[in-house]
């Protein structure tokens, strides 16, 4: 009996067969049969270009550019909670969420018709092209997959175009332990090495690359190893105790391919430390002229201009990046945010606390030179240059060229706007970035803004070579050191990596940033610092929760909470900055502002306390993997009703009945 409306690994065939016209062929419709697809150059790159909406963050939603994405961690913070941080209000859905395999199919559709008669010599046009555009469908599969395997864990593993028969889709559904994953999109990533260009096709970094391969390779295998090894001895991890896995026959007698699991997390390392050193030793970095630009007369500050020009073409750091068309209608509105409230996300305390002086020594540290916290001018004196470069500073000029008239253009900086309640406007933290700002008063006056998005930056393969060389060896190496050294340089801070590390306090770190931690305990000081140079140079680019969960930096708030933290409101000049009589608090749902009994700081989840996370934020282990909905079980069962007969297991601390949490 066939059920294929409702089988998970179903979902997209049909809609394949409606809509390969739009993505494949030129043909008039009348003359559109499957057997003319793909069969030439430019339908190949037509195919694989057209899969980057459905499986490039930077594609599908224009706010990837908006430089919060970093929101809810302990980065960034937006006008309201996430309910991951209030382990009772994530609950387990009754269908849909991550377990889906739409772009899976396409990219398995792709390659199941075009490998053969690529490899046959049948597909008409240029060679090098041809293996390029088949070089980005095994990337983008293997991005896919990096998805699940970071929502999910354990996924099962599906190279072709299976069948509309029910005992074939069930089959298929059987989880794949997580490492295994992560090999499969290492191969994958290897067949696009091999086949992509040094530069791809389109000549100006619009398109994915070998180095972008190569840097996702580095990306995932870091992933796997850091997660093994932070996770080992639980059920996170294949063989752990209760691992889930271990409850089907199917992996009832998994073993690891290298042997155990130190083995396979030394694997994963070894194959990041390769990728990344690729990347680096090949790509150099843009430099920083520490000029933020203030008039049109003053030099352009290339690591600025980085994140906001509107052709990115030119700065070998960047990889890929998102093209934008005033003329042809493909805008956006960050600029527009940049110059107000960051679309309501704010940097935390804790990320501006987290940079180093410019001096290499912390904050807190004896001789420093820390000006304080009383206004944001003095948050920024003598600091780390990213941070100086980036944090907003009241009285600084957001807008240069093209002054005409506008509903959105904020010329100056103002005290930031923390009472508004318009949530688009509001500084969620009175902390707000400058990274991706644009000087064109032309885009911002009318919100039809063109900039780029960066996608893939080579810096993170130097960052990555630095924490996969210390995790496998315990130590750094030359090359490490001069990575590292190259990052901080270009930063503006003394490139003497190990003053600062001899000056931390990791008890004074732990109050402002979870990536002290690993399973609950203080990590060492050196890789404390690895981590912190990740953040501050990722800041605000999308990858933070990522580092958190694969270093399990969150078991602390199972039992104590974190409170996300602003600007200092109260005892300092800011408070001077709002009419006393407008900053309410302890006024039930009138309250605009937290309560300065809580803290000196703003604190924007703790305002009122009908706030579910008015008390702080809280974990639960489970949260670091997503449920699957009940659905997908039932749909698998033997029939149709029992879920324990699914070939599917339900990931650590959740149950297979929708709308319950999880029970740790």
């Amino acid at each position: 009996m066939k059920r294929k409306t409702y089988i998970p690994l179903f979902v997209g065939i049909l809609g394949l067969l409606s809509s390969c016209d739009d993505y494949l062929d030129q043909a008039p419709k009348s003359t559109v049969t499957p057997e003319v697809y793909l069969t030439n150059e430019a339908q190949l790159g037509t195919y694989a270009v057209r899969r980057y909406q459905d499986i490039l963050p930077s594609h599908g939603n224009w706010s990837f550019g908006t430089f919060g994405i970093d929101a809810n961690t302990d980065n960034m913070a937006a006008t309201g909670y996430d309910n991951k941080y209030v382990p009772s209000q994530w609950k387990v859905g009754q269908n849909g969420g991550d377990w889906n395999f739409k772009n899976i199919f396409q990219c398995n559709y792709f390659l199941s018709k075009v490998e053969p008669l690529r490899k046959e010599g049948k597909i008409v046009g240029d060679n090098d092209n041809i293996r390029h555009y088949t070089g980005e469908v095994y990337m983008l599969r293997a991005f896919a997959y990096i998805d699940k395997l970071q929502k999910l864990g354990d996924f099962p593993i599906v190279k072709t175009v299976l069948p509309d028969e029910q005992t074939a889709l069930t089959e298929a559904s059987k989880r794949a332990p997580m490492n295994e994953v992560a090999r499969f999109i290492i191969q994958d990533l290897d067949s696009a090495i091999t086949l992509m260009k040094v530069n791809s096709p389109d000549g100006k970094k619009n398109r994915l690359s070998k180095y972008c391969a190569l840097l996702l390779k580095s990306r995932v295998a870091l992933y796997e190893a850091t997660w093994l090894k932070y996770f080992k001895g639980t059920a996170f991890v294949p063989n752990g105790p209760n691992w889930p896995g271990k409850s089907k026959n199917y992996n009832a007698n998994y073993q690891y391919q290298s042997g155990s699991i130190d083995n396979e997390i030394n694997y994963f390392l070894d194959q990041a430390i390769d990728a990344s050193q690729k990347v680096a030793d090949a790509i150099p970095l843009v430099s920083n002229n520490m000029v933020i630009q203030q008039t049109a007369a003053d030099p352009v500050n290339p690591y600025c201009a980085m994140f906001s020009d509107a052709d990115m073409s030119g700065y070998k750091e960047v990889l890929m990046w998102r093209q934008y068309s005033k003329s042809l209608g493909i805008t956006h509105n960050v600029p527009v945010y940049e110059q107000s409230g960051n679309q309501g996300n704010g940097l935390t305390r804790g990320m501006v606390e987290g940079f180093l002086m410019a001096n290499g020594l912390p904050i807190y540290a004896a001789g420093s030179g820390y000006a304080g916290d009383d206004q944001i001018s003095d948050v920024r004196k003598n600091r780390d240059g990213r941070l100086w470069l980036f944090l907003k500073e009241p009285g600084q000029i957001n807008c240069i060229f093209n002054l005409t008239s506008g509903d959105h253009i904020v010329p100056v900086e103002k005290n930031p706007d923390i009472l508004t309640s318009d949530g688009e406007m509001r500084y969620s933290t009175g902390y707000a970035i400058r990274k991706g700002i644009c000087y064109d008063g032309a885009q911002i006056s009318n919100g039809s803004c063109y900039t780029g998005s960066v996608i893939f930056r080579a810096v993170e393969a130097y960052l990555n070579y630095i924490e996969a060389y210390y995790e496998r060896h315990g130590s750094l190496d030359a090359k490490a050191e001069t990575y590292w050294k190259d990052i901080r340089n270009r930063a503006g801070v003394d490139p003497d990596f190990n003053k600062t590390i001899a000056a931390t306090d990791l008890s004074k770190e732990a109050a402002n940033d979870w990536g002290v931690y690993s399973a609950g305990q203080m990590v060492d000081k050196t890789l404390y610092n690895i981590r912190r140079e990740r953040r501050c140079e990722l800041m605000a680019e999308g990858l933070r929760f990522m580092d958190l969960k694969r270093w399990r930096a969150m078991d602390q708030m199972i039992s104590t909470p974190y409170h996300i933290e602003g600007f200092k409101l109260w005892g300092g000049t800011i408070q001077t900055w709002y009419n006393a009589s407008d900053l309410k608090y302890d006024a039930g749902d009138a309250s605009n502002v937290s309560s300065p009994a809580r803290s000196q700081y703003l604190r924007p989840y703790e305002k009122t306390p009908t706030n579910l996370a008015y008390n702080g934020y809280k974990w639960a282990m489970a949260h670091y993997l997503s449920p699957i909905a009940s659905q997908h079980f039932l749909i698998t069962a033997n029939d149709g009703k029992d879920a324990s007969t699914s070939p599917i297991y339900q990931n650590p601390g959740w149950s297979t009945t929708p709308n319950t949490a999880p029970v740790q």
